[in-house]
């Protein structure tokens, strides 16, 4: 019988093996074997500003060997804040060099998300964009790292760009504002790159050292830290240079578009691309124009992204004409990846267009297409080079579903990680040994693997499971459907219903009734969405990713508010139908309380309490008139004014005394000394110590 191996095996491109020799050792040693073999070689481009493999090499001595000063040991963790950029390239493998654990962090996070990702991994020492300076500074006196160090974008680019830069004009001010703010109280980057020795090497890690540790929310939006080890890294990295199977060595140009604070950019784009001696455009930010400008100094053989960038790429080459031909691999993950958007690339750029699968767990890859015509578009291709993949029932992991039926990716291989770091995390994670990714996939006739859902994410309407990828593969492009997230809401009845938030093209409202009915044509009744509620956008990840959960938290406060804005209505018109019922039902009840009130016989002793009440408070009030009289207290306040600014024609002598409200005289002395020392000295308020003889 022919296994899912057995296809596998067939499928794999005729140059790419499935399974490889492993050179061992730790990242560092790698560092150092592609930093002499390509010495010559340009190793980064950023904004036309180069660094060779040599430069590179120096760049990362001089820094680790300032960390080592500062007293990072092996095992320590540096945390690390900054967009795609040189100094983030030479920050992150000087961290290694030291021995110590990098800890990625997107810069654009608040102090509020920041904050339990310090707490749980105390770095004491954070390498940062000098923009995200005052939230490291802000963050609680527990967590905030000792020293930090900041870069600055500007100073890495050509001398012809800074230059324009500082030019007093508008657009220069707009531009240098978001590349780079003050940062007073951080070490300048620069410092570090003085000469000095780099760290002995005694502090060199070992290949199942922790590299670098990553914290991924998944569908849960709650932090897990990812610890990755030398040997994951590694062994990504071979991965991705065995499946591209037409790289030449020393001759490639990748594009670096997404964050190398992600694991897809990070392994992908910068090691990978390093590993095999590629020049590496490094793109601070994933906007088309930047890309473009990259493209025109040196086309790119390789490019990485995930498909809204590859579509936003495209277009705008087609707007302003600009030519892409040339890029001959195009890799995405994160989302699925439209056929029309890959027939519309590979007519650009005369390339391929190919579609993975991976996760922060796998380093980040598990299964990809094949890197030639033989893979399939709406597919996550097969396992990479000694990848086990096993398809399993979710509510039984240990038993594989039968061929055909979707079952959760479970998987083994030298990229996946260990475990998380707290390790509660891991009791749903594995099941003897194999890491589950919580994803559901389907294999077809010739082993190729196809995302059906998150297990999480899946919605269960009557009995039945609704696929929510499904669902937006129906509705997107209908009616002007630009962008789509299908989530379940629980109704009125306490079950749940599958509901769709919708994007349009600007402008356009479609009706929503022919959407429905559009997409009853393709799914199942009980895959039709009960209601689709119109969005500006989409809430997403780093990487362009769908946040369904934000889209089902949104629309149940969307769906509450309208269902409490049609009660208005409603119960003016219950009271309206009841009103003349609820009148009669008052007056009747208020004549029985009366009627009740005379029959209890306490009339009488209510109105004797009632007199005696008022006149009680007559008594007082006469009583109180007459102490305010003998107290005399308008004398007593021109007495006192007297004695501050000093007497007046119209005055009484300052000598006459005032009576005291309880009838004992106080003279001024006894006044005095009644005051406490420090007041009377400043002749001020006993409450605040101010003087108040102003």
């Amino acid at each position: 019988m022919t296994t899912l191996e057995d296809l596998w095996v067939k499928a794999y491109d005729p140059k790419a093996r499935r399974h490889l020799e492993y050179p061992g050792g730790s990242y560092v040693d790698g560092f150092d074997r592609f930093t002499t073999q390509f010495a010559d070689k340009v190793a980064l481009d950023f904004f036309g500003a180069q660094t060779t493999y040599t430069e590179l090499r120096r760049a990362v001595a001089y820094v680790a060997g300032w960390l080592h000063e500062k007293g990072v040991r092996p095992g320590d963790h540096v945390a690390l804040l900054m967009p795609t950029c040189p100094q983030h390239v030479v920050a992150f493998y000087a961290v290694l060099a030291c021995g110590a654990t990098i800890v990625e962090h997107n810069p654009l996070y608040t102090e509020k998300e920041l904050t339990p990702l310090f707490e749980d991994h105390k770095a004491d020492v954070a390498i940062i964009w000098d923009a995200a300076a005052p939230k490291l500074q802000n963050l609680p006196e527990h967590v905030r790292p000792s020293t930090i160090v900041s870069i600055n974008l500007i100073e890495e680019m050509p001398l012809a760009k800074r230059l324009l830069l500082k030019l007093p004009i508008k657009k220069a001010r707009e531009s240098r504002a978001s590349l780079s703010k003050p940062a007073p109280g951080t070490i300048p980057f620069s410092e570090l790159l003085a000469p000095r020795e780099g760290p002995p090497a005694g502090v060199r890690p070992q290949p199942e050292d922790i590299a670098l540790l990553l914290y991924t929310s998944g569908t849960t939006g709650v932090p897990k830290g990812v610890p990755l080890t030398h040997t994951n890294l590694l062994a990504s990295t071979q991965h991705a240079l065995e499946w591209v199977t037409m790289m030449v060595p020393g001759e490639e140009v990748f594009m670096a578009c997404l964050p190398l604070f992600h694991i897809f950019g990070c392994s992908l784009s910068m090691n990978a691309g390093l590993s095999v001696g590629a020049l590496v455009h490094l793109v601070p930010k994933p906007e088309a124009g930047l890309i473009l400008d990259a493209i025109k100094r040196k086309t790119p053989t390789v490019m990485l992204a995930v498909p809204p960038l590859f579509e936003r790429v495209v277009d705008a080459a087609t707007a302003s004409g600009q030519s892409i031909k040339g890029i001959r691999t195009g890799i995405c993950g994160a989302m699925p990846l439209r056929a029309e958007l890959i027939e519309k690339w590979e007519k650009a750029t005369g390339g391929l267009l190919i579609e993975g699968y991976g996760l922060s767990e796998c380093s980040p890859i598990l299964t990809g297409n094949p890197v030639n015509p033989t893979r399939k578009p709406k597919s996550i291709g097969i396992p990479f080079p000694d990848t086990h993949v096993r398809l399993v029932d979710p509510d039984n992991p240990g038993e594989d579903v039968p061929f055909g039926t979707p079952g959760e990716i479970v998987a083994k291989g030298p990229q996946i990680f260990g475990g998380y770091r707290n390790p509660e995390d891991n009791e749903s994670a594995f099941h003897d040994g194999w890491f589950r990714t919580g994803d559901i996939a389907q294999a077809d006739e010739d082993g190729f693997l196809s995302i059906v859902d998150r297990i999480k994410e899946v919605v269960i309407t009557g009995g039945f499971n609704v696929y929510p990828t499904e669902v937006e593969d129906a509705l997107r492009g209908e009616n002007g459907i630009q962008d789509v997230a299908v989530v379940g809401l629980v109704n009125e009845l306490g079950t749940e219903e599958v509901v769709a938030a919708v994007v349009t093209r600007e402008g356009l409202v479609p009706n929503l009734d022919e959407v429905r009915q559009a997409a009853k044509e393709k799914l199942a009744s009980y895959k039709v969405p009960r209601r689709i509620y119109l969005v500006e956008d989409l809430p997403r990840n780093e990487m362009g990713k769908v946040l369904r959960r934000e889209v089902r938290t949104k629309l149940q406060e969307q769906d509450l508010s309208e269902r409490i804005s049609s009660l208005g209505p409603e119960i003016r018109e219950w009271f309206a139908s009841k009103g003349e019922d609820i009148r009669t039902w008052f007056d009747e009840a208020g004549t029985d309380l009366r009627e009740r009130y005379e029959a209890s016989g306490l009339r009488e002793p209510l109105e004797a309490l009632d007199a005696d009440f008022r006149q009680r408070i007559g008594e007082a009030s006469t009583h109180l008139r007459e102490r305010l009289e003998s107290f005399d207290l308008p004398r007593r306040l021109e007495v006192l004014r007297a004695s501050v600014f000093g007497p007046d024609d119209d005055a009484p002598p300052a000598s006459e005394k005032v009576p005291p409200f309880d009838g004992e005289e106080v003279s001024d002395d006894a006044a005095a000394e009644s005051a406490p020392e420090d007041i009377r000295a400043a002749g001020g308020d006993e409450d605040t110590g101010e003087d108040t003889t102003r």
